[in-house]
């Protein structure tokens, strides 16, 4: 595989990197400190494009690939790992899923917006009650004339207190399993409808997360998302998107620490010497530099692949799995080369290992990746 930017895939990372450092970085700290969405941002980010990177030009996007989002993305987190969040939900889990399952009408009337960031999106498929068990979702759809009403709460939604629509995943049909769940399509003000916002998060406290309460809240037949019984197919589909995004961010952070790791090293003098110069730094710069080089290449080997229209379910959990636990080990030595310093705000380690962290447990949690990549190399399938 030839890895290689194009022209226009490195213009991507140049702008975003740009703009980050100058947008993104300066107020990451504050932002962290006082759990503030900024908004402003955001919109700027939408009218530059980035939130409609990966969206089809004919509905306001990018027309770019999936190498081109990752690329965007580890850009975009290397400033605000948080606001890396906002847009890998905003595109992967709302804009794929009504791009990839919406009728005509349903990507006319959403994907325009959500490309010029008019409007932010989001998912809600994880309850109370239910995380990883997808299949076990107890949010309700019943269908009453030409209206569904749906009933349930959704809880740990990132942008759910921000976004101008949501793909609700529910059952519509509890004896079908799996085959009994439909996605829906929701907007802010449908009566029934509220949000609360979630807040003393331990990280991502730039990013707004929200839980979600539905209360015989009513929606028209055409809402539906995709045909009926296909909802966990939509949502599938959207975390193998998300994943992919989580895997980019997370690399994105790790590269911050490792580059602050090595400034500091660089300047720090114990015992008449840089300490760049110890060997036991060195070998925790290397083990750095290493293992984030081998989870940026596993995320462009599975954006390739995505790319080229092939099935990348594996390589995307691999990629993921990956990126998720060097960017903890990353941030935690960072932190250990900057010593107390690494323990305050002053520097970026901290909020880093804090943001991070979540990477591990959404979309998929390192031990569900295991079981993915180890079902994919034996055949065989542990739930059955």
């Amino acid at each position: 595989m030839n890895f290689e930017f194009t022209e226009e895939q490195a213009m991507i990372r140049a702008t975003m990197r740009d703009f980050a450092e100058k947008e993104i970085a300066p107020l990451a700290s504050e932002n962290d400190r006082n759990e503030h969405f900024p908004a402003d941002i955001v919109a700027k980010m939408g009218a530059m494009g980035f939130l409609g990177i990966n969206l089809p030009a004919r509905y306001g996007g990018g027309d770019g690939d999936y190498m081109s989002y990752c690329i965007m993305l580890e850009e975009l987190a290397k400033a605000d790992v948080g606001l890396a969040a906002v847009v890998s939900a905003h595109l992967s889990l709302a804009g794929k899923s009504i791009l990839n399952w919406g009728n005509e009408k349903q990507k006319q009337e959403f994907l325009p917006r959500l490309a010029r960031g008019e409007i932010l999106g989001c998912l809600a498929s994880t309850e109370p009650n239910v995380g990883s068990d997808v299949a076990s979702i107890e949010t309700s759809a019943t269908l009453h004339g030409e209206e569904w009403v749906l009933n349930g709460n959704k809880i740990w939604i990132t942008n759910g207190g921000v976004a101008g629509v949501v793909v609700v995943i529910a059952q519509t049909d509890r004896s079908q399993g799996s085959k009994g769940i439909t996605a829906f399509l929701l907007e802010p003000g449908t009566p029934g409808f509220s949000t609360r916002d979630i807040h003393g998060k331990l990280g991502v406290r730039s990013s707004n997360t929200a839980e979600l309460i539905l209360q015989d809240c009513r929606l028209p037949r055409e809402n539906m998302l995709g045909p009926l019984g296909k909802g966990m197919s939509v949502a599938l589909s959207a975390f193998d998107s998300a994943r992919l995004g989580v895997a980019a961010r997370s690399v994105g952070g790790a590269q911050a620490c490792l580059e602050a790791a090595i400034a500091y090293a660089q300047t720090r003098r114990q015992f008449g010497k840089l300490i760049g110069g110890f060997q036991l730094i060195q070998e925790l710069i290397a083990d750095m530099t290493v293992e984030i080089e081998a989870a940026r290449f596993l995320i462009y080997r599975a954006a390739t692949k995505k790319d080229g229209g092939e099935p990348a379910t594996l390589e995307v959990s691999m990629a993921k799995y990956y990126a998720s636990e060097i960017a903890l080990r990353a941030a935690n030595n960072a932190l250990q080369i900057h010593g107390s310093y690494g323990y305050s705000d002053e520097f970026p380690m901290a909020r880093i290992l804090r943001d991070v962290r979540v990477s591990t447990i959404l979309e998929g949690t390192s031990q569900i990746h295991k079981l993915i990549i180890g079902r994919a190399m034996t055949g065989i399938n542990a739930f059955v």
